[in-house]
């Protein structure tokens, strides 16, 4: 998938207000620092569609890129930075929780996982909420270019294996560097081959 447009549209709390458009629509979370904003900006070839940040936590609504005029991008708030008040968390809870159980357009949610440590609670608690919300996922391993080829690798087959004892079977993943590229072309290919899956529910 070449990318041609990618803007930004909105910004709300409310799934409510969400755009409208009866196109695809593909969620990228994970825990606060992930990387994701770096991920987003990469994928699509620009340096600020997604505000990067030093601090984690700056994402704090429901974000929409529509991309190729296409389908939508929304970049959530990541989840467990301890810095944020309680009542914040509270509020970020419920209206992604909002999200994921009545957006009707969404057909992928990306899970970002920080490739260079182990499960954590949060993250495992979390996709068992999308596997019981009947919510399809991918988890996305970001940061690969901070760990050398054979550790890294080593790291993704011991954090799957963990996973098998939450899971029967695992969803597809991918291994990116918001640095050096790695994994563009084939998370892209995933979107638009999956676009392509679901054209005929969108008409």
């Amino acid at each position: 998938m070449k990318i041609k447009s990618a803007n930004f549209v909105m910004s709300n709390s409310n799934v409510t207000k969400a755009p409208k458009d009866r196109i695809p629509e593909y969620a990228f979370i994970g825990r606060s620092n992930v990387g994701k904003s770096s991920l987003i900006n990469m994928l699509m070839e620009r340096k600020d569609l997604a505000k990067t940040s030093g601090k984690p936590g700056k994402t704090q609504l429901i974000n929409h890129f529509v991309i190729n005029e296409s389908w939508f991008l929304v970049d959530l708030p990541g989840y467990g930075y301890a810095k944020i008040s309680k009542k914040k968390r509270t509020i970020f809870q419920h209206f992604i929780e909002n999200y994921f159980k009545e957006r009707e357009q969404l057909v992928c949610t990306f899970v970002l996982i920080d490739s260079r440590h182990d499960p954590q609670k949060i993250d495992i608690e979390f996709m068992q909420f999308l596997g019981e919300t009947q919510i399809p996922f991918c988890i996305v391993f970001t940061k690969a270019d901070k760990l050398g080829s054979s550790k890294i690798n080593n790291q993704i087959a011991s954090y799957k294996k963990k996973l098998l004892n939450y899971w029967e079977t695992l969803p597809q993943s991918f291994l990116t560097s918001s640095s050096t590229g790695l994994g563009r072309k084939e998370f892209l290919d995933f979107i638009d081959k999956i676009n392509e899956d679901v054209a005929g529910d969108f008409k």
